[in-house]
């Protein structure tokens, strides 16, 4: 029995009535001193693993994953609004994380903290990670008054400036790291790091190294300030540190469960990646991609015909639709665009595989970044090497037959060595494809820094008027049931479109 299964369990148990006196008694409340507000938090920290809009938005914007059709998957396809699906990132961090990282705060500080102080911040870190999400992705967001429904009865919460935001999550996540101690009563139940309080510590600082380094184009000051601060701390350290999100049969991977689906025929991965990974003879495509050669429906994408050999992938282009796209097919000697290649979901996206959110590779290639200006000590270089390695060396945790040599990923760094006069595009198209299936850090990154360099999607009819998308609206249900408080950040902040960009992206 897994950890999160046995959460599960637990909570089935407190939901049997004993009698019929008790039967207005609330046993199954997560705010009830019965239940153990550690599994609150494993619920949070479940539930910050990304939602499926990153199909529809994130993967397409930063041309990793597209599909060709229209209707509830329109999108970043089409460079077009799509309100009704572009709410699952909002619907879930606020609804399952905020509201229960929020009510474990209510819970302890009325229960005097100070007797839980790991639970308390751990629970803050796991906060500041989905309020980090949620405003890149949109902006403005409810922050300071959200999640209060319980303990402040706030139901509209008002919106907070990103600006405002940001200052204060690199307060939050400074505190709570700092605070977090092994000489505290430990916190073995919360199914991240079952307790390890070093390995918490040091996600927390790979966390405010993000943050910080999420800040160079807009206060750079403060960006340099924030990452001296999180290096002096000292971040992930290897892959053992990683924050990822280890789903089962009960909690499943949402873009693994979509993509083994209704829709296992309707997203492909596109030419810009695939041609990157092949052209560089990165071991990694092998590890994450497959190609139905000669399929001319859904149906016929079987197994027996699909091949993982990195020189029969074929990326979608972009600029097409399911009817333009047969076309472009046939014009490549395919046997239809079910030809093209997908990201391969018997091994890297199954219904069960992890999702990693904070990485030590991530962080290696931030270093890397930090280090080429001046911010901290090394050679950007080993940061760099190191960061591509431990990605690669991730590939082991999707399927054992995902996994690459030892010796492949020496000789890929070998032909691919640091360029010092490009280091900058070379360490953020690494971080681009380190960031893969996690489509809201792949966005953040591609506006903060430029890279990878990206031809615009040429599709005729969209909805911006720029390159690409800078910012995903605000879902409808908010629009209808909070719109006082999300007008006046749309005043504030420009119109509530997908031109609108957000604070640090400049």
């Amino acid at each position: 029995m897994t950890k999160y299964t046995a959460f599960a369990v637990l909570i089935l148990f407190f939901s049997c009535d004993k009698n019929f006196e008790e039967i207005n008694t609330n046993e199954v409340d997560p705010t009830s001193a019965s239940v153990d507000p550690v599994f609150l938090l494993n619920n949070a920290i479940i539930n910050t693993s990304t939602s499926g809009t990153q199909l529809n938005f994130d993967l397409g914007i930063v041309q990793q994953v597209i599909s060709p059709n229209s209707g509830v998957l329109t999108g970043a396809n089409y460079n077009q609004e799509n309100r009704e699906f572009s709410q699952g990132h909002w619907t879930k961090l606020y609804q399952n994380v905020i509201k229960n990282t929020g009510d474990i705060t209510a819970q302890l500080l009325a229960d005097d903290a100070p007797n839980r102080p790991n639970l308390l911040n751990m629970t803050r870190l796991v906060e500041a990670l989905a309020f980090m999400i949620l405003t890149d992705e949109h902006g403005d967001v409810p922050y300071f008054e959200a999640g209060k429904g319980l303990s402040d009865q706030i139901v509209l919460p008002a919106y907070t400036p990103q600006e405002e935001i940001y200052k204060d999550l690199i307060n939050v996540v400074k505190n709570a790291t700092a605070d977090l101690s092994n000489s505290a009563p430990p916190e073995n139940g919360e199914v991240m790091y079952s307790g390890d309080i070093n390995k918490w510590k040091r996600f927390g600082n790979s966390l405010l190294l993000r943050i910080g380094m999420r800040l160079t184009e807009v206060d750079l000051a403060l960006a340099e300030q924030t990452v001296k601060e999180a290096f002096a701390g000292g971040v992930m350290l290897s892959n053992d540190d990683n924050y990822v999100i280890r789903h089962d049969s009960n909690y499943t991977n949402n873009a693994g469960s979509t993509l083994n689906a209704t829709e296992a025929n309707n997203y492909y991965m596109v030419d810009s990646f695939v041609d990157f990974l092949k052209d560089s003879g990165d071991p990694r495509l092998q590890s994450i991609a497959i190609r139905y050669i000669g399929a001319k429906s859904g149906p016929e994408q079987t197994q027996e015909i699909g091949s993982t050999d990195p020189d029969d992938q074929i990326g979608m282009p972009m600029g097409y639709d399911n009817s333009t796209i047969v076309g472009v097919a046939a014009d490549m000697n395919l046997a239809s665009f079910y030809a093209f290649t997908q990201v391969d979901r018997y091994r890297f996206i199954k219904q069960t595989a992890p999702m990693f959110m904070v990485t030590h590779s991530q962080t290696q290639l931030l270093l890397a970044e930090a280090a080429v200006r001046g911010w901290v000590s090394g050679d950007p270089a080993d940061y760099y090497a190191a960061g591509v390695r431990a990605h690669m060396e991730q590939m082991a945790a999707y399927d054992p037959d995902s996994a690459i040599p030892t010796a492949d990923i020496d000789a890929y760094l070998a032909a691919n060595p640091f360029d010092a006069s490009n280091a900058l595009e070379q360490i953020n198209d690494q971080y681009w494809v380190s960031s893969f299936m996690n489509g809201p850090e792949a966005f953040a990154n591609f506006r903060r820094s430029g890279f990878p360099a990206l031809t615009p999607n040429p599709y005729p009819a969209q909805d911006i008027t720029g390159d690409f998308i800078n910012r995903i609206t605000y879902p409808t249900d908010e629009i209808a049931t909070n719109n006082e408080n999300l007008s006046a950040a749309v005043a504030r902040m420009g119109p509530d479109n997908l031109d609108t960009k957000v604070w640090w992206d400049k």
